[in-house]
């Protein structure tokens, strides 16, 4: 029986510049499921992936992967298990398959040949994404959504056990965001690869098994998409109402785009953004 929790993250605090991003925030990464971090712009998402992953300082706090603290586990060994997927990729002068083959590299080394499983892996990751009729394309010659699904690639190639993806649909149209919410989930489910992600498309992140909640308050809610819904997080993380409707596959984000909600209060409608947040925010606990 596997671990139910290979990647744990207790009592977590990061500052950036004197402002405290994460304040002591413990969660627990289930295991063969994929996992959607949501939350409004500063709320810490990609500092929390970041921490997970073991790639910066944490002031106070611990991660463990697998059992055992991330950063007692050698380099190579950790990026065998747990492979990062950043915001924003760099284009590099190389093909899509040399980019997509550098996934390899904690199982290769820097001078290892590609051996036939590292081959098969590479194009497993590139029929996953579409990305295997560029692969004699130079990134630079590709579109951002295109390069979004190589780097994707490169990160599926790895075979890593643990993925965390940081925006992983960024520059994607709807329909390629839905494919990739779809792998994500074939990834999870099929493969037993345990995935978190940062996502903004609220629509998408309720396709997950579990939603991971954040405020700027901190931590909301780690659950279930029912969870989220029922006890209405994502109103509370984003400090206004989030209307969340029902769909035949689970939940979907509704815009409200008509007249602005208004209180029944001309004075608090005239209070700044930032007040009316917190006030919704301590009506709503």
């Amino acid at each position: 029986m596997s671990e139910p929790f290979p990647l744990v993250g207790r009592e977590l605090s990061v500052s950036y510049g004197g402002r405290r991003v994460l304040e002591r925030l413990s969660v627990d990464i289930h295991a063969g499921a994929w996992t959607s971090v949501v939350g409004p712009n500063g709320s810490g998402k990609s500092t929390l992936l970041r921490a997970l992953g073991g790639l910066l300082d944490l002031e106070h706090g611990s991660v463990w992967l697998h059992g055992r603290p991330v950063q007692a586990w050698p380099r190579s060994d950790r990026a065998r298990r747990i492979a990062w997927l950043a915001q924003s990729s760099a284009p590099a002068d190389l093909t899509v398959a040399e980019c997509v083959a550098l996934g390899r590299f904690a199982h290769t080394g820097w001078l290892g040949a590609l051996r036939s499983r590292d081959e098969a892996a590479i194009a497993r990751a590139m029929a996953a994404t579409g990305a295997q009729g560029w692969a004699g394309r130079r990134i630079t010659t590709l579109s951002g959504g295109e390069r979004q699904r190589v780097h994707l690639a490169r990160v599926l190639a790895a075979e890593a056990s643990v993925l965390l993806l940081d925006e992983p649909t960024t520059h994607l149209d709807p329909p390629h965001q839905e494919d990739i919410g779809r792998l994500m989930r074939e990834q999870a489910h099929g493969c037993g690869v345990t995935i978190v992600s940062a996502i903004h498309d609220l629509s998408l992140a309720l396709m997950a098994d579990r939603l991971l909640v954040m405020s700027e308050d901190g931590l909301v809610g780690h659950g279930t998409p029912h969870d989220a819904v029922n006890g209405d997080w994502l109103s509370r993380a984003f400090g206004k109402p989030i209307k969340i409707i029902g769909t035949a596959g689970g939940y979907a984000w509704q815009p409200q785009i008509g007249s602005k909600p208004s209180s029944g209060d001309p004075a608090t409608e005239r209070r700044p953004a930032t007040e009316r947040r917190a006030s919704y925010r301590a009506a709503s606990r």
